[in-house]
């Protein structure tokens, strides 16, 4: 059966075991040895395309990046064909797309060929929250991910889809999600990455007081206010959510060993101060090195390593 990545939600509690265990052991360059891995870049990104062709390359395969001018999905072709021409070259592609639905898309017009690892969509962005599981876990666990229950959580700011692809994991986990955010912005739990669907883990708690959010908390989570695709709304953005900037007296609020997790880009001075983002409490670096490490992970568990 062709495996995906496309939400956390999705996967099985073994499965994301599994996930989490290959991102971090021992690995060789055989297991994609002579194959290609087609990223499909609808959006751009610094750490995804970097962390992706990256762990490609440990594991012996070969990336070939695809950009929105060279595709066009949905304008010079449809996402029907572009993942048929795919599946004819390539048994793996991984997509950064705008619409989530063109990974169903792909699945059906290709009658599930080709395996397709979910890079960011509008509705989940996994790979992150695999990173980020990863980077909490090292810290406060040994690296255990089954360490985490009873931590708390706390995600700022505008709720995306970092927001429910992080929340599901980390619920699923055992662990406390506190979402602060204003009206408008928070959380949605419809739709295929749902908190709400996890029903066995920890407890997930909506509020639009920042202060409340972060109080007494293991770890502090913030993304950037203006997302791709909404920059003709960042004036109001600004006055929307500057409240829920993470500064040094927000960071107080938290426990005195708290981290201070963000995704990046920062948008150094709107959800975030350059003082908390380059601080002693700033896991940022070692999310991004993690980054890799999660994409190595779903590449070997969907070529069916074992731990």
């Amino acid at each position: 059966m062709t495996r995906h990545f496309i939400t956390i939600e999705q996967q099985s509690t073994s499965d994301l075991d599994s996930i989490y265990d290959l991102a971090c052991s021992a690995f060789d360059d055989e297991t994609l040895k002579g194959q290609g891995v087609a990223l499909v870049f609808e959006r751009p990104s610094l750490r995804t395309r970097a962390s992706s062709s990256t762990a490609v390359h440990e594991l012996g395969g070969y990336a070939t990046f695809f950009s929105d001018e060279e595709i066009g999905l949905g304008s010079r072709e449809s996402a029907e064909d572009v993942g048929r021409t795919l599946a004819e070259m390539y048994s793996i592609a991984a997509l950064r797309v705008r619409d989530h639905e063109v990974f169903g898309r792909i699945r059906r017009a290709t009658a599930e060929r080709m395996s397709l690892v979910n890079l960011l969509s509008d509705a989940a962005h996994p790979t992150q929250a695999v990173a980020d599981v990863l980077t909490i876990a090292e810290h406060f666990a040994k690296g255990d991910v089954n360490g985490l229950a009873g931590l708390d959580v706390a995600y700022l700011g505008d709720a995306t889809n970092v927001t429910r692809s992080l929340a599901v994991a980390l619920l699923r986990l055992g662990v406390n999600v506190t979402v602060g955010a204003p009206a408008g912005y928070q959380l949605s739990e419809v739709g295929p990455e749902s908190p709400s669907a996890v029903t066995d883990g920890g407890t997930l708690r909506l509020t639009e007081s920042a202060e409340e959010a972060v109080k007494d908390v293991d770890v502090v989570y913030t993304d950037a206010w203006i997302s791709m695709g909404y920059e003709d709304e960042t004036a109001q953005r600004r006055i929307d959510l500057a409240s829920f900037r993470v500064d040094g007296d927000l960071m107080k609020l938290a426990k005195k060993e708290a981290v201070l997790l963000h995704c990046l880009p920062a948008h150094r001075g709107d959800e975030i101060t350059d003082a908390v983002l380059d601080g002693a409490q700033s896991l940022v670096w070692r999310q991004v090195f993690h980054r890799r490490s999660a994409m190595r992970g779903v590449l070997r568990w969907i070529k069916e390593e074992k731990p």
